[in-house]
């Protein structure tokens, strides 16, 4: 905590902190990524915005491209991408997810949504609900650029 800050909100970022750590831990349970690593899953979020090389999968990562090899050996032969000439400069590769893998985030996702939309439904009243509706409203102020 800095020495400005007020206790009251010190002690709200905290808990949000750890919310958001038990939130999380109950998506995994809901749906588990996997044997995926962190590094594997930032470049699958990466890719999901559309194909990219190796090299500016490391530079957007900020990692040397050698480093980059293993994480995309890794999902290759777990079958979570793929890659394809790239049209503009033959000598580049463009990665992408498979359609397979993609069918499987996606179920993933969606089991994730519903078990939320249940908790949500079956935890909170009403009242609670718009409530939650707007501390998320409050949350995205805070995520905003």
């Amino acid at each position: 905590m800095s020495s400005d800050t007020p206790p009251f909100a010190s002690a709200l970022a905290h808990d949000l902190r750890a919310n958001f750590r038990a939130l999380k831990r109950c998506f995994r349970e809901q749906a588990p990524a996997g044997e995926l690593t962190p590094a594997q899953l930032a470049v699958v979020n990466r890719l999901e915005a559309g194909p990219s090389t190796a090299s500016a999968l490391a530079r957007a990562e900020g990692m040397r491209p050698q480093s980059m090899g293993p994480i995309i050996a890794a999902l290759d032969s777990a079958g979570v991408i793929q890659g394809a000439p790239d049209p503009s400069d033959g000598r580049q590769t463009l990665l992408s997810l498979t359609e397979t893998f993609r069918a499987r985030l996606n179920a993933r996702r969606e089991a994730r949504q519903d078990w939320l939309e249940g908790v949500i439904a079956t935890r909170l009243t009403p009242e609670e609900q718009q409530v939650l509706a707007q501390a998320n409203a409050l949350l995205r102020r805070i995520v905003a650029p």
